[in-house]
């Protein structure tokens, strides 16, 4: 790496999709984003931001794949005076979903870094190809720059056994890798430790309750830093309730479907997956319509937010049990960050835990970290913005400067 250079792409590639981020990592400053989105399809789209006080531009047509995807980022790139060949180019961060117990941390991308995160398909068969390609596609266009595979499980790989084991026969798990794995662990990772900064405390020091509330929703304890358990298992259904994922569920439910409804098990993680959650309850999973929705009076919107919010205080309750002691419970992403009624609901009848949110406080928008419980709390509510695009960043370029 050049004295000069300070950027990094961030790329995260979905199956039919590709967002992305150039950022500079000296002022933190957003030089670019965009995505491609409906790659392979009709009507594939690139949508690209500069971020210099340019106008938005947009290009539709035919992506046939992501290497044409990640060849039009670099041109819209370029448009900009950005382009991968630029020497100030650091390295490019890349999203991975899963990292097994092989990664837990961000490492340097070579041969040997993709094979093991094929060998790992079959625990996120829906992203770990995904990102495989943009990995792939990336190195093709730039073969010569560092890229840095940033592991959404990574930060979770420092939960005790007793809390990852899953009380199986331990000869079949261990045969098969089934254990609790966790994600959104990026966003876990970066937004303790901006709470602990909004607390004025070293993340050393800091016990915290982190609720990642988007259309995916997971919850995590975090002891000093670093995640002791984590709602997300050995796949993102388990746990809370979700937009469209049904969260903790009797696992004779599924034994139940088959044998009764006469669904295989492509039906049954279809319906669990995708038909359930907020969307199975009551139809919607936009916690802004679910509320709009109650304020109408609608029985079944009021249900599905009384399940929701139920499952929220549960967790809460165990991961205050399981850190004996909490110096504040942090919301975060689309739901956590946005829905005062959530945060309300979730921490109402919890004042015996030193818990509650001061009312005007928690209906302030903002986009920055903010505390939102009465002063002088025995445990701080706060509610922090995550950016997993800025801490894939700054994982990827710590990494590359230190070689």
């Amino acid at each position: 790496m050049t004295a000069a250079a300070s950027r990094v792409l961030v790329l995260n590639s979905g199956s039919s999709s590709v967002k992305y981020q150039l950022l500079d990592m000296r002022t933190l400053q957003r030089l670019a984003t965009g995505l491609v989105e409906r790659i392979g399809e009709e009507g594939a789209r690139l949508v690209h931001t500069p971020l210099n006080g340019g106008a938005e531009r947009e290009r539709t047509g035919e992506f046939a794949d992501h290497a044409a995807a990640l060849r039009a980022v670099a041109e819209e790139l370029s448009a900009d005076g950005l382009g991968l060949d630029s020497p100030e180019l650091a390295a490019i961060g890349h999203r991975v979903v899963h990292g097994g117990l092989s990664f837990t941390e961000p490492t340097v991308i070579d041969e040997e870094v993709l094979t093991e995160i094929e060998r790992l398909v079959p625990l996120a068969p829906l992203h770990n190809p995904a990102n495989l390609l943009g990995i792939r596609t990336a190195r093709e266009l730039r073969p010569d720059l560092p890229q840095v595979a940033v592991f959404d499980t990574a930060f979770h790989t420092t939960m005790p056994e007793y809390a990852a084991r899953y009380a199986l026969d331990a000869k079949t798990a261990d045969a098969h890798r089934i254990r609790r794995y966790g994600f959104h662990g990026t966003s876990h990772a970066f937004v303790s430790r901006a709470a602990a900064a909004l607390l004025g405390k070293d993340p050393g020091e800091t016990n915290l309750i982190v609720l990642h509330l988007g259309n995916g929703a997971s919850a995590s304890a975090v002891r000093g830093g670093s995640c002791v358990d984590t709602s997300m298992g050995l796949t993102p259904l388990e746990g809370l309730v979700m937009g469209t994922r049904s969260g903790d569920i009797d696992p004779a439910v599924i034994f139940h479907l088959m044998r009764n409804a006469g669904m295989d098990a492509g039906e049954v993680d279809d319906l669990l997956n995708k038909r359930s959650g907020l969307i199975g309850l009551c139809g919607a999973n936009d916690m802004r319509e679910i509320q709009r929705r109650i304020e109408e009076g609608d029985a079944a919107a009021r249900l599905a937010f009384e399940i929701y919010v139920h499952r929220l205080k549960k967790y809460l309750g165990a991961y205050y049990a399981v850190l004996g002691r909490v110096d504040a419970v942090v919301f975060t992403a689309g739901v956590g960050e946005n829905a005062a009624p959530v945060r309300e609901a979730a921490l109402s009848g919890l004042e015996g835990l030193g818990l509650e949110v001061d009312a005007e406080l928690n209906a302030v928008r903002s986009k920055e970290p903010r505390l939102i419980s009465p002063a002088g709390a025995r445990v701080a509510v706060a509610v922090v913005p995550t950016d997993e695009e800025l801490e894939i960043a700054h994982q990827t370029y710590a990494l590359v400067s230190a070689e």
